[in-house]
């Protein structure tokens, strides 16, 4: 990088919160026209923190080490638990 590009002051992040809300994208053309692309996350799309992330190389990673997590939680709690988030996606349509 170059040297008159200071970023020892940058904050990692900064818009990562923002950015998984969808954004906004606009290019100002030199005859003075705009194009304007808005960006809408993806559905069910989850998005891990960067501390999180630095553990899991990828997807499969991540899938792996959630299903050994939920081979460790009883199956009559697991479907209580299945119960109350349908009740909740269906009282939020």
């Amino acid at each position: 990088m170059r040297p008159e590009y200071d970023v020892s002051k940058g904050v990692r992040g900064k818009h990562y919160k923002d950015l998984s809300k969808g954004y906004t994208s606009i290019v100002n053309h030199p005859d003075g026209t705009k194009e304007i692309t808005h960006y809408r996350p993806i559905p069910d799309m989850i998005h891990l923190a960067p501390d999180v992330r630095r553990y899991f190389s990828d997807s499969d990673a991540v899938h792996a080490a959630l299903r050994r997590l939920m081979a460790l939680i009883p199956a009559k709690q697991r479907a209580a638990r299945k119960a109350r988030q349908q009740a909740k996606e269906h009282a939020a349509q």
